[in-house]
């Protein structure tokens, strides 16, 4: 099958298959740096999402790709669209914010308002200003207390970032490399092997 190409291999050397290995690692490590360099720049660890799941129908549907903006500044308000990670999660939600509630915590770690310390104490939140959220998927019918693994709040740290734009349906390679890990593999070693025995 493939005899042509390993037949070229021969041909071109030792040297160039280094030369092509050299230039698909820089190709790699450039999209690398690119995406550090965006997640800089928008402050956010992950600047692009894929819609895992249908719960923000009809606002975004499995398979869109979302663009996110998280400036160190920004205030969140009901009705905005976040992404949020709970620490031990795997996988970031999607969903809008449904409340927002702006809380002080003095240096002795207590609050204001001593009835809603014991609600925020799994947060363990440093001394300041906290704006605190809860969030709901559009297709959904409660909020998501269930999906925060005990707290009763999301606190700005848990924000990846805000919803500015998507574009529907591209992020459906993602899913399908996901859901078939073979198809990734498959995808990655065939364009290694095409960047490894083209002459250019």
């Amino acid at each position: 099958m493939f005899s042509n190409e390993l037949k070229m291999f021969r041909r071109l050397g030792f040297r160039h298959f280094l030369l092509q290995i050299l230039n698909f690692t820089s190709v790699i490590a450039s999209g690398l740096m690119l995406w550090k360099g965006l997640g800089l720049i928008l402050n956010t660890e992950s600047p692009i999402v894929v819609v895992l799941s249908g719960s923000m129908e009809p606002a975004f549907y499995r398979g869109d790709l979302l663009f996110l903006t998280n400036p160190p500044g920004q205030r969140y308000h009901t009705g905005d669209i976040t992404v949020y990670r709970i620490p031990g999660a795997e996988i970031p939600i999607v969903h809008r914010v449904l409340e927002t509630r702006d809380v002080f915590i003095l240096f002795d770690n207590s609050t204001e308002n001593p009835i809603i310390k014991n609600r925020l104490a799994k947060l363990k939140l440093p001394p300041g200003e906290h704006q605190l959220m809860l969030t709901k998927g559009d297709n959904n019918h409660v909020d998501d207390i269930d999906l925060y693994q005990g707290l009763e709040w999301l606190d700005r740290r848990h924000i990846i970032g805000k919803v500015r734009g998507f574009l529907p349906y591209i992020g459906y390679v993602t899913i399908a490399m996901n859901d078939f890990p073979q198809l990734k593999y498959a995808l990655l070693g065939g364009l290694g092997l095409l960047a490894v025995i083209q002459r250019e």
